[in-house]
């Protein structure tokens, strides 16, 4: 899929209430799935929902996630229906009434089915998923156990449905409210990632890697 090109607007993706910050162009979708690694996948399992807290990764035109071959949220997620989220909080939005209070965030929302990724592929994709936080990483590391890949299940879902969700700016108040001597603004908002701290256990000769040392980077803002 191009990166010029946009998701159909379906039923399940269109945005209710304030269409204008919906957003359907593929860039804008990847950006976001790239920016925050952590999401929320919610499925039907007997009748119930559910909704599993993860990390997901994008290559190309799918998203992943993982996690033990025992974990019910996996296995009730095999070829079913599923809904995944991903939001990045950029600032509180403090308004001249509580109910114009708001929050400028970044969302996608993707629907479809997951697939099970094959046996055969799942080391290069966990490798990717390694590569994709720490780049430089997966060479360090030792190689992987076929009895730990065998104990991975990875699922797989297509963007191919979905939107993205933008609130930035400042607050909107009721034309007559702006009169009022209240304060009003954003505080902005982000997850920074501190100096790395190291495992009592290390040993010695284990330097801190380049991708691990002098870290500064804002989640986020990949």
């Amino acid at each position: 899929m191009k990166m010029t090109e946009t998701l159909p607007l379906t039923d399940r993706s269109r945005l209710r209430r304030m269409h204008d910050l919906g957003r359907f162009d593929v860039a804008t979708i990847h950006a976001i799935l790239d920016a925050q690694p952590l999401c929320t996948v919610a499925y039907v399992r007997d009748g119930k929902p559910y909704l599993t807290p993860t990390l997901q990764w994008r290559e190309g035109d799918r998203v992943y996630w993982h996690g033990s071959s025992a974990s019910h949220a996996l296995r009730a997620g095999k070829g079913q229906d599923v809904c995944m989220n991903v939001t990045i909080l950029d600032g509180f939005v403090l308004a001249r009434s509580g109910f114009n209070h708001s929050v400028n965030t970044r969302s996608v929302t993707l629907f479809g089915i997951a697939e099970v990724v094959p046996e055969e592929e799942k080391a290069a994709h966990l490798t990717a998923m390694i590569e994709g936080l720490w780049p430089g990483r997966s060479a360090l590391l030792r190689p992987m156990l076929p009895q730990e890949v065998k104990a991975t299940t990875i699922l797989s879902l297509p963007i191919t449905e979905g939107s993205a969700k933008i609130r930035s700016g400042p607050p909107t108040d009721e034309p007559d409210d702006y009169d009022l001597p209240i304060w009003a603004g954003v505080l902005p908002a982000s997850v920074t990632l501190g100096a790395p701290i190291a495992d009592p256990r290390n040993k010695d000769g284990a330097d801190t890697p380049d991708h691990a040392k002098g870290v500064a980077r804002i989640a986020g803002q990949a």
